[in-house]
């Protein structure tokens, strides 16, 4: 094999896909004849052994190598240190599921080496298609993440929910100081991001049906979504995860509304009713940020329960501030227990959003 500088660098963000690996690569040599390539999968710490596979390969293919990450996870972020970490003109992020086209990656490339800015794989031009089996559910995910993309991008893109894109690696140097990097769609980022004068070209292809391993997509992608766009619109001066620790903390106040009325109306006083919405709030709360908000650093097995424990500990400050005041209120008669029990929820937010990032959820 003789060796040339890389003309495409192919960057292929990896959670769980170890079986994905070997045909992931044989798929690129034989799509990439003719052009000097190489593939950087970007693994965040897998369970399953895909860096130990990428390595295997790497040790007899210098085109292939590897960044694993350790305590940090999403496929932005992975997508941008992978952009990151190459030297040739050109690259290209594709999924590492084998449900991205790789045999259209020429015809992406000619379309940028010609003057396009970007060319984006889609399945919604002329000749595109989405893969068979997509449940009722994650196609309206799906459409609905569309609509809203659209009608906020500065550019008219046909699919940008696509996860399969090829651009200059200079244009990605220049926006990655502003990209956020969160969530699962680094696309919908980075024409956020990028000039409005861009030039998009997208290429049609046929999205497969996944063959290996399990789907990392649910609903929490639509929230993160509205994140980002408020991000964008803001100037970043509303942190994303601020935006949904709020989010959580408004259906924690619900909950903590709906447990208390529950309580009062069985019959307990209101400082025990008070104390047992409260407990079930936090609980809420920490399962919602755990799933939502800390979803780059999800506690997992014994981690989970550590952090649910410490939670409820640091919290419990919060707590006892919460029910206090919220007691004192309602005995001298200041609100009713309602309103009361509603300041004393908002109290405990503001004290689990001081506290959670520090000590519960902290880099690791």
């Amino acid at each position: 094999m003789t060796l040339r500088p890389a003309q495409l660098s192919v960057v292929i963000p990896v959670y769980r896909e170890a079986a994905n690996v070997v045909p992931m690569v044989e798929r690129l040599d034989a799509a990439l004849a003719g052009i000097a390539w190489e593939a950087v999968f970007v693994d965040d710490d897998s369970p399953d052994g895909t860096a130990a596979a990428v390595r295997a390969i790497a040790a007899r293919d210098p085109r292939v190598r590897c960044i694993r990450r350790v305590g940090r996870r999403g496929l932005a972020s992975a997508s941008i240190e992978g952009m990151l970490s190459v030297s040739s003109p050109f690259v290209a992020v594709m999924d590492g599921d084998l449900q991205h086209d790789e045999t259209i990656l020429p015809a992406m490339l000619r379309a940028v080496e010609q003057g396009a800015d970007i060319a984006i794989g889609s399945r919604h031009v002329a000749g595109g298609a989405a893969a068979d089996g997509f449940s009722a559910a994650r196609g309206a995910l799906s459409d609905a993440g569309t609509r809203l993309a659209q009608a906020l991008l500065p550019v008219r893109v046909a699919d940008p929910m696509s996860g399969f894109f090829l651009l200059r690696r200079e244009l990605v140097e220049q926006a990655a100081p502003r990209l956020t990097g969160r969530g699962f769609k680094i696309l919908l980022d980075l024409l956020l991001t990028v000039p409005k004068t861009v030039a998009v070209v997208e290429i049609p292809y046929a999205f497969r049906a996944r063959e290996h391993g399990d789907s990392k997509l649910d609903a929490t992608v639509l929230m993160e979504f509205g994140g980002l766009l408020l991000d964008k619109a803001t100037g970043g001066l509303v942190p994303l995860r601020f935006v949904a620790f709020a989010a959580v903390g408004a259906i924690g106040v619900l909950v903590h509304m709906a447990a208390l009325a529950l309580l009062v109306s069985a019959g307990f006083a209101f400082g025990p009713a008070q104390w047992g919405a409260t407990l079930v709030a936090m609980t809420a709360n920490f399962v919602l940020n755990n799933r939502i908000t800390y979803r780059d650093a999800r506690l997992r097995g014994a981690a989970l329960w550590r952090g649910l424990v410490l939670f409820y500990l640091v919290c419990g400050i919060g707590a006892a501030a919460n029910v206090g005041i919220a007691s004192v209120l309602v005995r001298d008669g200041v609100l009713a227990w309602g309103l009361a029990g509603a300041a004393g929820a908002l109290i405990t937010v503001v004290w689990n959003y001081a506290v959670s990032s520090t000590l519960v959820w902290r880099a690791r």
